[in-house]
């Protein structure tokens, strides 16, 4: 498994929607490892194709690590689709790989009801709540070309407007491997 260079706020894959995914062939097995790996490496707890260049309708989520979830498995998700969503909301604090040093909290739906497709591209139909439901909002915007920031109230994108243009301009010292130009995308 390999260490895929993370999208960065300004590159260009982040705001496009992906492509859905109609074959899962060794490439695809390949990526989800890798994805895996580029989000362990870098202390995340959910990663979007696109955050890795890839234009696939595919996430991935571990929240073992944190306290409380420990029983809880590593997830690939394929083609989702956000079905339901709770009426009660809460806020909690994000962050992001691709806009690092940037948190936020964010207000989102408690509970979501998710369909998607696993690695055989069987269906599968969950109800999420609380930091599921949160990372599985997340990542789903991420392919959906939304980003957390998009949530913020207008004077708070200006207090980041800075710092955006640091990470753009790729002056932002980040300890994990990042694309090198905001072109970057895999084929």
């Amino acid at each position: 498994m390999s260490l895929l260079p993370v999208t960065l706020f300004g590159d260009k894959i982040l705001r496009k929607k992906t492509s859905k995914v109609t074959e899962v062939d060794n490439k695809t097995i390949e990526l989800i490892k890798n994805m895996f790996s580029t989000m362990h490496n870098a202390n995340g707890i959910g990663l979007a194709a696109n955050q890795v260049g890839a234009d696939k309708a595919i996430f991935v989520v571990d929240i073992s690590a944190l306290e409380d979830y420990e029983d809880s498995k590593p997830m690939a998700i394929i083609n989702p689709k956000i079905v339901e969503r709770s009426e009660e909301k809460i806020k909690m604090e994000e962050g992001c790989l691709s806009i690092p040093e940037i948190r936020a909290e964010i207000e989102r739906p408690k509970e979501i009801i998710i369909t998607y497709q696993d690695v055989d591209l069987k269906e599968h139909t969950i109800k999420a709540g609380d930091v599921l439901a949160r990372v599985m909002q997340h990542e789903y915007d991420h392919l959906q070309g939304i980003l957390f920031t998009d949530y913020f109230t207008p004077e708070d994108k200006k207090k980041i407007k800075p710092q955006l243009e640091d990470i753009k301009n790729r002056k932002k010292e980040i300890d994990y491997p990042v694309s090198d130009d905001v072109s970057y995308q895999l084929r």
